[in-house]
């Protein structure tokens, strides 16, 4: 079995990026083939799937599959056609607020675990047999920093998110000695187009770029991170 404090640099083997075509997914695509890792991202729209296609066009290393990250078989298909994985990184997720517990549909409640929780659980379900058989490799969640700090109206995202940071540290107690580092990053507001357009009065320099945040996603997919598994590493700068 691989040590997984072992600095040496290993091939460059593939990055499954689930839900890499918003805004943080292509800048985690990017990030990922600037370090020469071939990258396999899943999609759902086909629109999301063009612009992600014109985008990185004059790009070799970058191959699209389409994938339900809710459905079992779904993903198992996905996870069996990358070739060499190495690191599975999941971006899939989403937020919803407004309400009060007793104010909340139970099935709004169900919806946040099930969009923000599920995929991770169903990647890992397919991919860890395949991370222990090459000697270990690394999986990256993405939790919040609302797991850590709660704020009102939002028990359900809270509550998945919290989820999230749970399964990524279960994984590592699994795992870890097999040679898998399992890590999650805890953004706050993330400064893309839609947020800002959803939120024009905010100061927007308290934000943290998906640039930023992706290079810390491939720094914990990395060698060079060899010492880190079971970390929450906050990316929510001043926010």
């Amino acid at each position: 079995m691989a040590d997984p404090h072992d600095t040496s640099a290993p091939a460059q083997t593939a990055v499954l990026v689930a839900g890499g075509t918003g805004a943080l997914g292509t800048a985690v695509l990017q990030a990922m083939l600037e370090a020469g890792r071939p990258v396999v991202a899943t999609w759902r729209s086909e629109e999301e799937r063009d612009r992600v296609r014109d985008d990185f066009a004059d790009s070799s290393g970058l191959t699209l599959v389409e994938a339900d990250l809710t459905d079992p078989v779904s993903v198992e298909r996905a996870v069996a056609g990358v070739p060499s994985l190495g690191a599975v990184v999941n971006l899939v997720g989403g937020y919803a607020a407004g309400t009060k517990v007793h104010e909340t549909d139970p099935d709004a409640f169900d919806a946040m675990l099930r969009l923000n929780l599920r995929p991770g659980f169903l990647l890992a379900r397919a991919a860890m047999p395949r991370l222990v058989d090459a000697d270990g490799g690394t999986f990256v969640g993405v939790s919040a920093r609302a797991a850590l700090r709660p704020f009102p109206g939002a028990a359900g995202y809270i509550t998945a998110k919290a989820a999230v940071l749970a399964f990524i540290q279960a994984l590592d107690t699994e795992y870890g000695d097999a040679g898998v580092r399992c890590n999650a990053v805890l953004p706050s507001v993330i400064d893309t187009p839609a947020n800002r357009r959803s939120m024009p009065d905010a100061d927007f320099s308290r934000w943290v770029s998906p640039e930023h945040i992706a290079t810390v996603v491939r720094f914990l997919t990395s060698h060079e991170s060899a010492p880190i598994s079971g970390a929450a590493v906050p990316v929510y700068g001043r926010a």
